[in-house]
């Protein structure tokens, strides 16, 4: 089986996250696909940021959804990189790999089914191309409204039954188990409803190798070249 090689916010455990440049790093490891996150910002776009606040990964404060597109282009991830848009990353991607989006600020759904929508009449781009993640049950309901197509993926760090619950009501395509509740039962539960299997965060070598035995189709990786060992 192909396992799906995922790079985490780009490729977390080598460059800044969510940047141009850990992506950058991803793709030269060959990597399936990326996994971004993104917020809404105060004048309406999607950037690719993890956290709700600035505080952590930037030399901003305050909360992302209150601040406009330009007073955050100005901020550094790490004293080097910009914040990405959604646009950005998809742009800087095209034709290289697929891209896992989480939803993860408030009111993300919308802008990013108009994105997609777009990307897709352009032609440069498919639905097969795209997964739409998130721990937020409204958004990825507000996204099934929108967009029929789009291939969901519903996190979970607390419990791969309710997750699957969850997907069926979804129509979702796949499960997000974290690394600490998955089991070989629960692996093979997902697969028997209908659902394919992403797990994250996966970094040591003997949890790759676990996970590849577990039967699992894509990883979630900070660490994406140990997914080619």
């Amino acid at each position: 089986m192909n396992l799906l090689k995922i790079g985490h916010r780009g490729a977390k455990g080598h460059l800044a996250e969510n940047t141009l440049a850990s992506i950058q790093k991803a793709l030269s490891f060959g990597v399936d696909a990326i996994e971004v996150d993104v917020h809404r910002c105060k004048t309406g776009e999607l950037v690719v940021i993890h956290d709700f606040t600035l505080d952590r990964t930037t030399n901003g404060s305050g909360e992302v959804a209150k601040k406009a597109l330009t007073e955050l282009k100005t901020l550094k991830v790490e004293e080097q990189f910009e914040i990405p848009l959604l646009t950005e990353v998809l742009d800087f991607i095209k034709g290289k790999c697929s891209i896992n989006i989480e939803l993860k600020g408030l009111n993300t759904a919308t802008a990013t089914a108009e994105i997609i929508k777009n990307k897709i009449a352009s032609g440069d781009w498919s639905y097969k191309d795209f997964i739409v993640s998130s721990f937020q049950k409204n958004e990825l309901f507000q996204m099934r409204k929108l967009d029929e197509n789009v291939a969901l993926g519903v996190l979970s760090k607390a419990s791969v039954t309710e997750a699957i619950e969850l997907g069926k009501l979804l129509n979702a395509f796949a499960i997000h188990p974290s690394l600490g509740i998955i089991t070989r039962d629960n692996v093979k539960a997902s697969h028997k409803a209908g659902f394919s299997v992403n797990v994250w965060t996966v970094n040591e070598p003997e949890d790759i190798q676990r996970m590849r035995e577990f039967g699992v189709d894509g990883i979630i990786s900070d660490f994406p070249d140990r997914l080619f060992e």
